[in-house]
Formats: C-alpha cells, sequence, structure tokens
C-alpha cells in the first residue's frame, strides 16, 4: 500500500496539535493577575485574604494598592483595576456617572481615636461633644474641663491638642465626619461629612499609614485609624461614650454590637451608615462602618472575571475568620445573602460566570 506524503504531513500536523493540547491541559489553569486600589481602612485584612487565597489558587495573584477609597474610586471608574474598596458606599448620583458597578459590604470595623499622651497613665475617655470640639479647633488644651470632666481624677497632660487627620480622599474619614455631623449640630453646620472636608485645624496625613506617623512623632496629637494601625504602632485608643451613657473601646464586639443596632435598615440598604447607635444598643462603639468592594458588573476576560468572582467568594465565607481575628466585625446573615445576590450579578462578556 502506498502513503502518500500528504497524508503523512496531515497526520504528523494532527500528532503535534494533539501534543500541544495535552501539554496545556496538563500545565494546570491559566495563571491570573487581578489589581485591586482603595481602602487604607481595610488594607490590613485585605493583604491577609490575598496572601490565603493565592496559596490556595495558585495560579492568581491579586495586587492591591493601599491608595485611599477616593483613589480606589477614580481607578475602578477609570478602569485601570479589576475592584476597588471603599469605606464610603457610592450613592446613587455617583453611581449615576459610571459604567455599572456592584458594591459588596465586605467587613465593618471600628474607626479608633488614638493619641500620643506618654505622661496619661489611665485610657482616655471621650464624649462626643468634646471630640467634635477638639477638631473645631475650640478646645485647644488637654486640660481643659470638658476633656476633665470625661476623666474625672485623671492627671491630665499639660500639652497642646494637635490634630491629625488624612489629607487625601477618604472612606475612613466618610465614617469619621458622619459620626461628627450626627453628635454635632456646629460641625455638621461648618464641616459636614464626606470623603474630604475642609478641616477647620490640624496636620494632615496621607493615608492611615500617614496619620499614625504624625501621630507618633507629635506629643500631644489625636486622630483617627482603623483599630489594627494603632495596635501595630502601639498607640492607646479612646473609649467613646456612646447614647447609652457608656464608655466604649472599639473592638470587634463593640462594632457587631452597632451593627445589630442597624440589622432592619441595612437589609433594606446595605449603605446605610452604622455610626452613632441608639442608647438601646448599650455595647456598642459609636464611630463604625462597613466597608465595600466596588467591582464593574462586566468585564472582556473571562479567566480574570471568574478568578475575581472566586476571590470575592471567598472574602465574604470563609475570608471573614480572618477579618474577625483582625479587628474587623463578621457580616450579619442578612449582609452575606445581599452580597451573594450581587455577586450572582458578575458576568464575562456579557455572558453569566459559571
Amino acid at each position: 500500500m502506498q502513503i502518500s506524503y500528504k497524508t503523512v504531513a496531515v497526520s504528523g500536523l494532527a500528532l503535534l496539535l494533539s501534543g500541544m493540547t495535552a501539554c496545556k491541559s496538563s500545565s494546570g489553569p491559566e495563571s491570573v493577575t487581578l489589581s485591586g486600589a482603595g481602602s487604607t481602612f481595610v488594607n490590613p485584612v485585605m493583604s491577609r485574604w490575598t496572601e490565603d487565597f493565592s496559596k490556595v489558587h495558585t495560579n492568581v495573584q491579586i495586587n492591591y494598592q493601599s491608595i485611599g477609597s477616593g483613589g480606589g474610586i477614580q481607578q475602578v471608574k477609570a478602569g485601570t483595576v479589576d475592584f476597588g474598596a471603599s469605606d464610603a458606599a457610592l450613592d446613587d448620583k455617583q453611581l449615576a456617572t459610571m459604567s455599572p458597578v456592584i458594591q459588596i459590604p465586605e467587613s465593618a470595623g471600628p474607626v479608633c481615636i488614638t493619641y500620643n499622651l506618654p505622661e496619661l497613665k489611665e485610657p482616655l475617655q471621650l464624649s462626643a461633644g468634646v471630640l467634635a470640639d477638639m477638631f473645631l479647633g475650640k478646645i485647644k488644651s488637654w486640660q481643659d474641663a470638658a476633656i476633665a470632666k470625661d476623666n474625672p481624677g485623671v492627671k491630665l497632660p499639660k500639652e497642646p491638642v494637635v490634630i491629625a487627620h488624612r489629607t487625601e480622599g477618604s472612606g475612613t474619614t466618610a465614617i469619621f465626619t458622619t459620626y461628627l455631623s450626627a453628635v454635632s449640630p456646629e460641625w455638621k453646620s461648618k464641616v459636614g461629612a464626606n470623603t474630604s472636608v475642609n478641616w477647620p485645624v490640624g496636620l494632615g496625613g496621607k493615608g492611615s499609614e500617614g496619620v499614625t506617623g504624625q501621630i507618633r512623632q507629635t506629643p500631644g496629637a489625636i486622630g483617627y485609624v482603623e483599630l489594627t494601625y494603632a495596635q501595630q504602632n502601639k498607640l492607646p485608643v479612646v473609649a467613646m461614650k456612646n447614647e447609652a451613657g457608656k464608655y466604649i473601646a472599639p473592638s470587634t464586639d463593640s462594632t457587631t454590637a452597632a451593627i445589630n443596632a442597624f440589622t432592619a435598615q441595612l437589609a433594606q440598604d446595605p449603605r446605610t451608615p452604622i455610626v452613632n447607635p441608639p442608647a438601646s444598643a448599650a455595647d456598642a462603639y459609636p464611630i463604625s462602618g462597613l466597608t465595600f468592594l466596588i467591582i464593574p458588573k462586566d468585564g472582556a476576560d473571562k479567566a480574570k472575571r471568574s478568578a475575581l468572582k472566586q476571590f470575592i467568594q471567598y472574602v465574604i465565607t470563609d475570608g471573614q475568620a480572618s477579618a474577625a481575628k483582625l479587628n474587623y466585625a463578621p457580616l450579619p446573615d442578612g449582609v452575606k445573602q445581599y452580597d451573594q445576590q450581587q455577586l450572582n450579578m458578575m458576568t464575562a462578556a456579557g455572558q453569566p460566570i459559571q
């Protein structure tokens, strides 16, 4: 029997292609790199989440830039990252200016008030009005009578009050100024609540890292950061007086108590602020907030979109245990159910992600 050279060539090509396909399938899943940017508040737990997820999904690398919520929102808007993180949820007006996105609450935590008073031997306590007046620049000395009233019998240091605040657009600032606006009519009318405000007084720092640095190097300084930043830098935190009249320190439990006070409202709209809970939440820390992942609803790269969905699925389920270890409060069941519904709306090239 004669075999033509053409037949041999075709058969050889088929074998070659078959071998290439086998090599590709045996090399494992396609490598994927995801990029995210935004909240410094969530950066400690985001670092843990990305590390733990990539240990299991070895083909996925996730790079997260801790640049502040405002920067993260802008990068999502510009399409330069796969996801953003913000402590300030996008309102309907902001959403109308963007391509369709999904907002998913992924953790909650306290915005703690930390300070640099080495001479103070007892934990500092402050009421809402006193804190507002300090940030308004009305209380200038640590020996002011209003601070002394919150700390009976405590010898307060003879130091000027130095305010430290964020310089860039920040979701942490949004939570903090939303609280001050809720407890101080003067703050609400003169300064207001936003990711960026015109501060009446103070030194600026970029990111929670920058604010922490300002406080560490400035005696008499007071500012606001996420709790893990204060703990890592061995800075004390203020016990804040809540609506029940109790001085409550920031913690996972006291944040959970704040969330529980707003369960019904959060079930209707997870963007509901959880600052200044009612007096019925006796053990709630009053300056807490949810932080959100902001994800484009659709994307062209199916491999990336599938990996991103898997990562977010991990964050809102198994990742919540890691969050609790780093001073973030686990999400309540109602919010988790909302997250799952939103996550299922993600598409790749217009098609559902399996």
